[in-house]
């Protein structure tokens, strides 16, 4: 009985180990395409995120032609 006792406390420690710790996934879309496939969706308020997309275009756009302007 000891020894069925002293074998399971073995197995026991030697499950509890160390080992690599789980990785997490790394997700695989940008911010913008996470974005991008929400605004394309037919979820509500989706409208409103692809308008948004489009304003920060606009405004990206906007912005490169006036440092464009400044650069002799």
């Amino acid at each position: 009985m000891r020894l069925v006792l002293i074998v399971l406390v073995v197995v026991v420690l030697a499950s509890c180990g160390g080992g690599e710790p789980p990785r997490q996934s790394a997700d695989t879309l940008t911010r913008r395409q996470r974005d991008s496939a929400i605004g394309a969706s037919g979820l509500p308020g989706a409208r409103g995120v692809q308008r948004a997309l489009e304003a920060a275009d606009t405004a990206a756009a906007r912005s490169t032609r006036l440092d464009s302007l400044s650069r002799p």
